[in-house]
This record gives structure tokens, sequence and C-alpha cells, in this order.
């Protein structure tokens, strides 16, 4: 009774979780901090154009409601953390640089400032939970109750009570729950979930299976060699997770200069409310007028703005040109990128197989035997079968196929065997229609067509092979544009591909790649990742699958396609929303123009901090200069930013 509560607890609190992250009132959570920032711009702006038309009381309610609405997160969140680590950071400086302007009588600079700040802010939290999202989409894919065979009875379980020994059924259609070896029967497992690759593999007695893989056909009896929590596919969700909880070098500098930089500042405007009183014969009230002053345009407005419109900017003008970026910081690290890992299929491929040869015995009509072997391929779901009834229909110019299919049997593994007029047709692999007869058909041109990594499938009329189809998943037509621009750069291109070696190598030459590796499973490609971040030190990764997940977020830059899967496009940092991958080049342009620009803003925005420093200093800047220069310069860094949506 409880294992059946437990059970049922754990699927209502998934279907809850789902229920809420789905519903508008999660998606108005999400933005609730951006709508906070905007709301509380919105009541400077309106405040400034009716200031004329208000008593001075509702002018400051209303100032003091913008503070309140716009800085009420970034308030909350410095003071936990000064709470937590017992250290003030840039978050509190902000809030006593708002505080000390509207002391001193400047509340719209005040309420500016934390507006700017709220914003910068709000993105970025929206960002980071957008980000968190592929770890649902991950469980998504993991079944939740398995078919336990105990003593010759079938019983439906829930996975987590699965353990090591245990056997399973897994039928036709079904997905996995767990890795291990099968001990009965012969099916094709669809293992791009895993591998990333679109055909099906053969598996029989003895072979292992994976987790989150789904049997095409044929019903298996599976032994379980690893616990739940041990499989490959729950080592995927578990680097995703890791992957993303590694700080970048420069998060981890900024997080030190911003404590030094707190302290820093505070400790001037200390010393500048009392130490000229003493030393220079101030009155008081001059110096706690210079120490106000030195907090107004001492705080980081300028240098906040240096990053963030430009950032914007840049992340729009890509978004109009088919090319998303995730957030500013992957826009930086594009531009410093050395390597790029590609994934093959779906990636530098089109991810389905087509037929690419076709050879025919010669005293037979080529056309009547595609019609026939098209309609019985028809019937079937296997990838391989779906994209030779497809070559039929082209080569006939026929949407429909008019022979009459009888007796169709899928051989788990193998092929199709049918009958069509009282002829006996086979279909599949040189085991199956007779591997002798298989070898000699057309002079053995089947290994010289798989020396070329195609799958090669055979075609039997009665006890003689009529025909051979080749089929391969074929290179995008843009990809080479791509690899030969990236070569231009001098960044190193390598393939990261679960295929097997030959299929590899022909892929990997036609594309112009410069070095691939094979039978990667995801493991392994994030391995590959981390030694590749060892030699080149910033290193980008491009995919579409769920097994690209772990390599796309232990790259610095993880790139996904726009048509693969949910997961590789919520954990990528880039997507390339139209597929179109030479828009790569574009995107590296962007990259170098955009740090251009913010390195420009930073140089220009730290200069004018330090002069307005010394100018309050030696007594020549007043209050409202101060503001102006301090705002102005804001303004300087924004336009100039800006100036990247051109």
């Amino acid at each position: 009774m409880s294992t059946k509560l437990e059970t049922l607890t754990k699927t209502s609190e998934k279907k809850l979780f789902h229920l809420f992250r789905s519903s508008s009132i999660q998606k108005v959570y999400e933005h609730i901090e951006l709508i906070a920032a905007l709301l509380s711009g919105l009541i400077i702006l309106t405040t400034w154009l009716i200031a004329d038309y208000i008593e001075q009381p509702l002018w400051v309610i209303l100032h003091l409601l913008a503070f309140a609405i716009g800085g009420y997160a970034k308030a909350k969140e410095g003071i936990e953390e000064t709470i937590e680590n017992k250290e003030l950071n840039v978050e509190m400086l902000m809030v006593f640089a708002a505080v000390g302007s509207a002391a001193i009588g400047y509340w719209t600079e005040g309420a500016i400032l934390i507006f700017i700040f709220a914003l910068s802010g709000a993105l970025e939290t929206y960002t980071m939970n957008k980000s968190k999202k592929e770890i649902s989409s991950l469980m998504d894919l993991q079944p939740e109750t398995a078919l336990l065979l105990t003593n010759g009875t079938e019983k439906v379980v829930a996975v987590s009570h699965l353990k090591i020994g245990d056997t399973i059924v897994v039928k036709a259609g079904e997905r996995i729950p767990a890795d291990g070896i099968i001990i009965k029967g012969i099916t094709s497992i669809n293992e791009s979930a895993i591998t990333g690759e679109s055909i099906p593999v053969s598996k029989q007695k003895n072979n292992e299976v994976f987790a989150g893989t789904v049997a095409v056909d044929g019903t298996i009896h599976v032994q379980l060699s690893k616990s739940t929590d041990q499989t490959l596919f729950q080592k995927i969700v578990d680097l995703v997770q890791s992957a993303q909880e590694e700080k970048p070098p420069s998060q981890l500098f900024i997080e030190k200069f911003e404590g030094k930089y707190v302290k820093a500042v505070l400790l001037a405007v200390g010393i500048m409310m009392f130490l000229p009183y003493f030393l220079f014969g101030w009155t008081l009230t001059e110096s706690i007028y210079r120490a106000m002053i030195l907090l107004v345009v001492a705080s980081p407005c300028a240098l906040v703005a240096s990053i963030m419109p430009a950032t914007l900017s840049a992340i729009s003008i890509g978004a109009k040109n088919g090319v998303l970026f995730k957030g500013g910081v992957n826009i930086e690290n594009l531009s410093h990128i050395k390597a790029i890992a590609f994934d093959k299929t779906g990636t530098l491929t089109n991810g389905k197989p087509v037929v690419t040869d076709t050879y025919f015995h010669t005293n037979l009509d080529e056309q009547s035997i595609l019609e026939i072997i098209g309609a019985i391929e028809n019937e079937s779901l296997h990838p391989l079968a779906e994209a030779i009834s497809n070559y039929s229909r082209e080569q006939l110019d026929s949407k429909n196929f008019t022979s009459d299919v009888t007796q169709h049997k899928t051989v788990s593994g193998n092929g199709i065997l049918a009958t069509v007029e009282n002829d006996t047709w086979m279909i599949g692999k040189p085991e199956f229609v007779g591997k002798n007869e298989a070898d000699e058909f057309q002079n053995g041109v089947a290994n010289k067509l798989a020396s070329q990594g195609k799958s090669i499938v055979f075609v039997k009329k009665n006890k003689e092979i009529v025909a051979l189809l080749a089929l391969r998943d074929t290179i995008r037509d843009e990809a080479k544009q791509a690899i030969k621009q990236l070569k231009k750069r001098n960044i190193f291109t390598i393939m990261l591909t679960g295929d097997n070696d030959i299929t590899a190598k022909a892929i990997a030459t036609e594309a112009g790649i410069d070095h691939y590796i094979a039978g990667c499973l995801p493991e392994e490609k994030v391995n590959h990742v981390k030694d590749l971040r060892k030699r080149y030190e910033h290193v980008a990764m491009v995919g579409d699958g769920i097994n690209d997940a772990p390599a796309l977020a232990t790259a610095n830059v993880g790139i996904a396609m726009g048509e693969g899967t949910d997961v590789a496009l919520e954990t990528a940092d880039v997507v390339l929303m139209k597929n179109e991958l030479p828009k790569l080049a574009n995107a590296f342009e962007l990259s170098r123009q955009m740090n251009k620009v913010v390195k420009q803003n930073i140089i220009f925005s730290l200069s004018i901090i330090g002069l307005l420093i010394a100018s309050n200093l030696f007594q020549v800047l007043d209050l409202p200069l101060g503001v102006i220069g301090h705002e102005g310069s804001t303004i300087l860094v924004i336009l100039n930013g800006l100036r990247l949506l051109k």
C-alpha cells in the first residue's frame, strides 16, 4: 500500500510541477522582475512629464513608488547576499547611491539609477530561469513505470523500485526504462536520445541497451545491469546540471572585483565625510556634501550601461538575422572561440537517410521493382523503409502505390518479408537475403558502397536478388560553406559523432572538417570537449540532439540547431533559428563588434568616473554638474551601444 502511495505521490508531484510550469501564473512569475523594472521606469517618465502640474508631496510619493517597485528585488537580493556572505556587494552600493541622491534632493537621478540596475538584473534572472528548464525536458523522456517479469508473470512497477538483476519486458514502440542486457528477443533500437543517430540499431541476445532509447519493433526481455540512478541517461542529466553550475573564470573575477569595489567606494565616502573637515578646514556640511557627490559619481551606473545596451542591441540584430543569443556573456565569449566541435546527425547532415545509389538486375524492369518495394516499405515505420518508399514515389512520380501487398512481416533487426502477386519478396540485410548471393551481386558493389559509410539494403524476389539500394544521411548544402568560413578565421573544426568510423570519415572528408572522432557516447563527447578546452581554452559545441546536451553545457559556448530537440535548444547558449550554419560567421563578426563597443564604453565610463571624482576632490564640481556628468556619460555609452542596431 505504501509503495503504491509513494508512486502515486511522485507521479502527482511531477504532473503538478508541469501544470504549474506551463500555466500563465508561472509565466507571469518568471517575468515579474522585468515587469517591476519596466513599471518603475514608466513611473519615472510619467513623473518627469507631469512634474510642473503636481504638488511636491505627490512628486516625492511617485519617486518613492519608483524606488520601491524597481529596487525591491535587487535590494532584497543584496541584503540577503550580504547577510549570507557577510560582505557588501554592488547591489547594496547601488541602493546606497540612490538613497544618497535622494537624501541631497536628487530623487529623479536616484530613481533612474535604480531603474537601470533593476532592468539589467531582471534580464539576467529571466535568462537564468529559462536555461534551467532543460532538466525538466530531459526528465520527460524517462519512463516512470516498467513491466517487471517475475516467475513468468508481468507486473507494472515504478522504475525507482527496479534493482540490478531484475528482468523487464519491453514491447515494440516502448521506451526502455533502464540500462541492461537483452536475454531474449530481437529488435531495432532507436538510440537517437543517446547517440543522436537517426537510423535504428539492431539488437539481439547479449547486446546492451540504454534507458531513454526506444524499441522500434519486436519484444525483448532485458536484465538490468545498472541501478536506475546510474544509467547512461541519468548521467546525461547529471552532466548538464554540473556543467551549468560551473562558473566561468570571467564570472569569478567579477564576483571578486565586486566586493573590493564596494568596499573601496564606501570607505572613500566615509573618509570624505569627515577627513576634509579635520585636515583641510572644510565645514562639516561641505564634507558631507562632497561625500554625497562622491557616492553618486562613483556609482557604476555608466559602467553597467556600458554593457547592457550594447548587449541588447547585439541580441536584437542577431535575432533579426536568425541567430538567437541567450545572454550577453555568450556573445562576448563567441569572439574568443579557437575551436568548434560539431555533432554529425542533424547538424552537419540533414538527420534523415535518403537513397543515394541504386543497382538493379539487368533483365528486370526497374520501375516495376520500385513500385513493389515502395509498396512493401510503405507499411513499415523504420526510417530506412520510409526513405525507400519516398524515393520510390519520387522516381515513379506518384503519391500512391498500386501493388497488393499481403502477408507483410517485419523480421526484427533484419528486414521485411512480404508477398506480392504470389511472389515472395525479402528486403533487408545481406544475412537476411543470403550473404553469398549479396556479396556476388553486381560484382560486389555493396562493399564499395559500405566503405563510403552507406547503409546497404538488398531486395530479393523469390530466390534471386533483384536490386540493391544504398542509403546515407546526406550532408547539409551549407555545411561546407560554414566550415570554410570558420577556417578563414583560423578556428579548428572537429566532428564528434556516435556513428561508426567509416561513416564519420566520409562525412568529415566531404564537409572539410579538420578532425573527427567516431563512436562517441554523451559522456565521451563531454570528455572530448573538456580536452579541447585544455588545448584551445575557448571552445564551442554545435549540436541538435538530447545526446549533445551535456557537451553543449560543457563548452564555453553551446550552439544548437533551431530544429533540434527541446533539450538541446534549452541547454544551448546560442540557437541558429533557421538551421543555417553559415550564420555562425555572422555571429562571430557580431561578437567582435559588440566586444569592441563594450571595451570603448568601459574605458570611457571609467575615465569619466575618475575625472568626476578628481574634480570633486578639488571642489570644482557641484552636485548638479556631478549628476550631469554621471548621467550624461551613461546616456553616451547607451547611444554608443545602440550603434550595433545598424
